[in-house]
């Protein structure tokens, strides 16, 4: 009786390197060994596949030249690192077929669907070449099949001709075809995924992440005995490690389980790949192909509990929300299936559904490149013959996966109590008490995904189903203080580390950092004016160095203005920028009379006291109607926002100051802070420039701050090359003369600035551990307030390396008194300095003595 066997699956990351197929050549040689015959199929190497989208679409315009060649050389450089003596020999062929298919289409001027199947399926095929001839070269007799040949596509008559030839799905049924066919090769069959066939034998598509369809219904097909899932991670994880901290890998699923997390953004596995598994009884493992050793997770049969548990907390971002109001459904038969039918009519797929007497809600989860403006407006324009409708093109979905999740209902409600004044767009639980789910708005998703896995995903000590956690699997290496990327507090530890000894608890900050980020905004030549907003940042030796790089001020309140001429007597007052918002007549009355360049942000001020803005140049602070930011909290624009005046009220803003005797010099507005798109300062100007119709007197536009640092290692900053770069086009489009200011807080000083705080106790507790310091939320509020992230370091044992995966609390009598949850230290100790990065800005002034507690002291460092 022949050997079973196994099909072992290697995504693109996999076969990207050489090392990688050196790993895929001890995996197969380690299964002979084992006594069972293994079947390699195989992703297209990691990318590729979107850069033969972009050539399709580049032909189009036979603009394809440059990213062909990149293309092949590409993989021609994999070659040579694999050893392959003849590259163009190995790719030639292949290279050849995509250059034909691309002079094709910039011919036409089109690219059919079938032509798209013939381009697309090269990336495999080219992947194949080199993984062939590079298991040859490592001694392995290869047998290179056709995919086509071994799986197929099965008919759906509801199908258009796109998803038939692009997203086909594969059939899994017994097939003793490919079983022949695979008994009678005398290499190791190595094939790829992605390509099967139709009934006309045509070859086509299973969609993207195609490879693990194959794979699943290639084992299904040929009745293996189990199918290995090789990646680029160590398994499946109770959640996104790249958002929430914290993730545990998870040791075992059922067939269920995993198609939940698959079809809630699990990302690891494609959705469609469980149910050819489950139908034949057969196990999954997924596992990393670097690291072998560790054991990954399995899929399988569910195991005989009755117990509830969260075993995974899903996020999905990106996903439309459509939903339909009208009182004409109540007790209407039929009236969901004429919903239902618009969606169906125009190939879209509903998800979440969620109904009331006059509303439906659903959420889409049709890929996204079919969901164009076009379709959005006809399915609009249908829904429209039935009632009210809004669509929201943009909403996370936050999903909880577990066994009998209505068990666990009551642990949900504590986590939501922060959600309060926010909107949950759609609650949906399924009838097979598996998931649930919330849409929320996409600035909270991450924040309570966080809150829910931190409270329902708690493994005890010794438990079975949670493993060590990401950051213990990935542990990253310790901070090298002579390094040339070493962050600056690293290379001033000894100091540090002497003042957390001599003052305890203590913010201290950099004044290189400060300068050298005030440097990096007076190099942006589309701003004529940086203004420093001192509410991030008021410590006077911070000021004092802000000043001397150049930068102005700007102020929220009288003290904030009275601090400033304080430090600076001789400074021009008409160079302070004056921001109150809500404040009392009084407040404007003193800005007026101390000369600083005041900025309203209400018309009824205007309107109510005009006797005190007559003959005042003023600034005016406009709501450009859409917030951006980390959280809601700090999101200053839109409708849920106090700040500004709504644009609808420009036309009565001009008349009530022309009515006051004011002239308004400046426009002003201010999405939020910590935003990171370097395109979206440039809309919020073009609204300003089209609304100085109404002020002629206006010669400045102040875009407001809002500029994000990277809160997690590795994160990009933002680029202020191409910040700058959208604003000059905007200043080009300007009807006139103009300046153009910026007025940052938190980018000038949150780097320069971090929080020393000395251990207290550490406490083990049901499989958490928990790392006490001697300062809390009374220093740094930020966490409990905002979900913000700091990164933890034990500056004590900084060369060491990162074994413990703990939670860092403070001594403030309140469970919300968290600074970092799940975070990867060395072994703590009494006495050891914690410091948190990234606390220049928002943390000395925001402290309190809560509690009756002193906050942590400051101190400057050149």
């Amino acid at each position: 009786m022949n050997a079973p066997w196994v099909v072992l699956k290697f995504g693109g990351a996999s076969v990207a390197t050489a090392a990688g197929w050196d790993a895929v050549a001890r995996l197969v040689r380690r299964r002979r060994e084992q006594g069972v015959r293994p079947i390699v199929v195989h992703s297209a190497v990691a990318g590729v596949t979107d850069q033969l989208e972009a050539l399709i679409e580049l032909a189009r315009r036979e603009e394809h030249a440059i990213l062909e060649r990149e293309l092949g050389d590409r993989h021609r450089q994999l070659a040579r690192e694999m050893n392959i003596s003849d590259p163009d020999g190995c790719l030639g062929p292949e290279l050849e077929n995509l250059a034909q298919l691309l002079r094709g289409i910039a011919l036409t001027g089109e690219a059919g669907y079938r032509a798209r199947v013939k381009v697309l399926a090269l990336g495999e095929r080219l992947a194949g070449r080199l993984g062939a001839a590079a298991l040859e070269l490592k001694g392995m007799g290869i047998s290179p099949v056709n995919p086509a040949k071994l799986l197929r596509a099965t008919a759906r008559d509801w199908a258009s001709e796109r998803d038939s030839m692009l997203h086909a799905v594969c059939a899994h049924d017994p097939d003793p075809e490919a079983a022949a066919l695979l008994e009678s090769l005398s290499g190791v069959p190595l094939t790829q995924g992605y390509i099967a066939r139709n009934a006309q034998g045509e070859e086509v598509l299973l969609g993207r992440g195609g490879s693990d369809v194959s794979a699943a219904a290639l084992a299904a097909s040929i009745g293996a005995r189990r199918l290995e899932i090789w990646t680029d991670v160590p398994g499946i994880f109770s959640a996104d490690p790249r958002e929430i901290s914290g993730a545990r890998l998870l040791r075992r699923l059922s067939y269920a389980e995993a198609q939940e997390i698959a079809t809630s953004g699990g990302g690891v596995l494609h959705p469609l790949s469980i149910a050819p598994l489950r139908d034949s009884r057969i196990g999954m493992t997924v596992r990393s192909t670097l690291h072998p050793e560790l054991s990954g997770t399995a899929v399988g049969p569910a195991e005989e509990s009755d117990s509830a548990q969260v075993k995974a907390v899903m996020l999905r971002s990106g996903v439309p929300l459509v939903s339909l109001e009208t009182l004409g459904m109540w007790r209407r038969v039929g009236f969901l299936k004429e919903v239902f039918t618009c969606f169906g009519d125009l190939g879209l797929s509903v998800d979440l559904v969620s109904t009331s007497e006059s509303n439906v809600t659903v959420t889409l989860d049709t890929d996204p490149e079919v969901l164009t403006p076009a379709l959005m407006d006809r399915l609009r324009s249908q829904l429209e013959r039935i009632g009210q409708v809004t669509i929201t093109t943009n909403t996370s979905v936050v999903t909880l996966v577990g066994r009998r999740i209505r068990a666990v209902l009551h642990e949900v409600g504590p986590a939501l109590e922060a959600f309060r004044e926010q909107p949950i767009h759609l609650l949906s639980q399924a009838a097979s008490d598996l998931n649930i789910s919330f849409v929320v708005e996409p600035a909270q998703a991450r924040r309570l995904a966080q809150r829910l896995h931190g409270r329902l995903i708690v493994p005890d000590d010794g438990d079975e189903l949670f493993g060590p956690a990401w950051e213990e699997l990935t542990q990253a290496a310790p901070v090298a203080p002579a390094s040339a990327d070493a962050p600056w507090w690293a290379e001033r530890r000894g100091k540090l580390l002497k003042l957390a000894e001599e003052r305890g608890a203590t913010y201290a900050y950099s004044l290189g950092r400060v300068a050298a980020q005030a440097e990096r905004l007076k190099g942006l030549e589309s701003i004529d004016r940086v203004y420093y907003a001192i509410k991030a940042n008021s410590n006077p030796g911070v000021l004092r160095r802000v000043r001397d790089c150049g930068l102005e001020f700007e102020c929220v309140s009288p003290g904030e203005v009275g601090l400033l001429r304080e430090l600076f007597p001789e400074h021009e007052p008409a160079r302070i920028l004056f921001t109150p918002n809500f404040a009392a007549r009084s407040e404007y009355a003193e800005a007026l009379e101390a000369g600083v360049q005041l900025t309203v942000d209400n018309v009824g001020v205007l309107r109510d006291w005009p006797d005190l803005f007559a003959g005042s140049d003023l600034f005016l602070r406009l709501d450009p109607g859409v917030g951006r930011g980390l959280h809601r909290h700090v999101r200053t624009a839109g409708v849920h926002s106090k700040f500004g005046v709504p644009l609808f009220e420009v036309q009565r803003a001009a008349e009530a100051a022309a009515a006051a005797g004011a002239r308004v010099i400046g426009l002003h507005a201010h999405m939020g802070s910590g935003v990171m798109d370097p395109g979206a300062w440039a809309p919020i100007a073009e609204t300003l420039l089209e609304c100085l119709e109404h002020f002629p007197d206006a010669r400045v536009v102040n875009l407001g701050g809002g500029l994000g640092v990277p809160q997690h290692g590795g994160e990009q900053g933002l680029d202020l090359a191409e910040l700058d770069t959208n604003l000059a086009r905007c200043r080009e489009n300007a009807p006139r003369k103009l300046e153009f200011w910026l007025e940052p807080g938190r980018y000038v000083v949150a780097e320069a600035g971090v929080l020393l705080a000395r251990v207290t106790q550490v406490k083990g507790k049901s499989g958490a551990r928990y790392v006490g310091v001697e300062t809390g939320m009374n220093s740094l509020i930020r966490p409990a307030l905002y979900g913000s992230y700091h990164e933890v370091h034990n500056l004590t044992r900084l060369e060491e390396p990162a074994t413990r995966l703990v939670n860092v609390v403070g001594p403030i009598c309140e469970s919300g008194d968290v600074l970092a949850r799940d975070r990867m230290l060395p072994e703590c100790r009494e006495g050891d300095v914690l410091l948190f990065a990234n606390a220049g800005a928002y943390g000395r002034v925001m402290a309190s003595n809560y509690n009756l507690r002193e906050p942590a002291a400051e101190e400057v460092i050149e």
